[in-house]
């Protein structure tokens, strides 16, 4: 699958088995694409249009999503830790359970200035390290607090003395 940006210029050559890990994917055009478990871990897709893509089991462990057009994007069992999602557009986007029952990981996420309208969070979980917009309230939304410690630090070994 190629991937090309807003003007329609070939960014990356795709592959097949959807790992788009580290990749600098900013300003992407994958409006309404089924990318159920592709891998962005790492991958900077500032400004794309993803809208009303199907991401459902995907991974974006520290993903770059800031400014992107997520609205009416299917998330549900995705995994967000540590996701840049600053001032995205989230409307109509579904971050609920997925059909197993499993949790979209919210854990460390960034939220700050994104449109949470009419956005589907029952279920999805997040850390006291969650950033949500201004007046947000993550239990009214029927999310679940889970991992108070931030899963972007590394684990520290104790040298036996």
């Amino acid at each position: 699958m190629e991937i090309r940006n807003k003007q329609g210029h070939l960014i990356h050559p795709g592959n097949k088995a959807n790992f788009f890990d580290n990749l600098d994917l900013h300003e992407a055009a994958l409006e309404g694409m089924i990318l159920q478990g592709a891998h962005f871990d790492g991958a900077n897709l500032a400004g794309a249009n993803l809208r009303g893509t199907d991401f459902y089991w995907g991974n974006f462990f520290r993903a770059n999503l800031s400014g992107a057009d997520l609205e009416g994007v299917q998330f549900q069992g995705a995994d967000l830790k540590g996701a840049n999602l600053t001032n995205a557009n989230l409307r109509n986007a579904n971050f609920g359970r997925d059909n197993l029952g499993g949790s979209t990981q919210l854990q460390g996420a960034t939220l700050i200035g994104t449109s949470l309208t009419a956005t589907n969070l029952e279920g999805a979980e997040y850390s006291l390290e969650t950033v949500f917009p201004e007046r947000f309230s993550p239990e009214a939304a029927k999310m679940i607090l889970r991992g108070q410690v931030n899963p972007l630090r590394k684990k520290r070994r104790h040298r036996p003395r």
